[in-house]
């Protein structure tokens, strides 16, 4: 699987080369986003734009990441979905589990604002 990963301050953008995201590349798929959690990362932001197609097992892989990433109090967020992509994620109704923005910009928002309400939320529990 080709993939590149650029590494910010308080987030990963993650972004796979591949133009279909199905079931011989979502194993893949699963154990780079978990390496990254590994890492020490809490937020990535997976940059579709490239991937035209996906199914189920693609979106098996996206919804792991949803999971591992929510687990430990960070973001996991889509960006950039295609057409087809964004059509099965509605249809599975998976636009109401997932934080899908249009831009990388967008996300990197999302993110800060996150980690603010995250910190006052940590104040207010002291």
């Amino acid at each position: 699987m080709k993939y590149s990963v650029d590494k910010k301050e308080q987030y990963v953008i993650f972004t796979p080369m591949e133009e279909k995201l199905d079931s011989a590349l979502s194993p893949k798929l699963k154990s780079e986003l978990l390496t990254v959690q590994a890492e020490g990362y809490n937020n990535l932001v997976i940059d579709m734009s490239n991937v035209k197609y996906a199914d189920s097992s693609g979106l098996s892989a996206l919804l792991v990441g949803n999971r591992e990433f929510g687990r430990n109090g960070g973001i996991f967020i889509i960006a950039s979905p295609q057409d087809h992509v964004m059509k099965l994620i509605k249809l599975s109704m998976l636009d109401k589990v997932f934080i899908i923005v249009d831009t990388i910009e967008e996300a990197a928002e999302a993110i800060f604002i996150h980690e603010i309400e995250g910190k006052e939320q940590e104040e207010e529990e002291d």
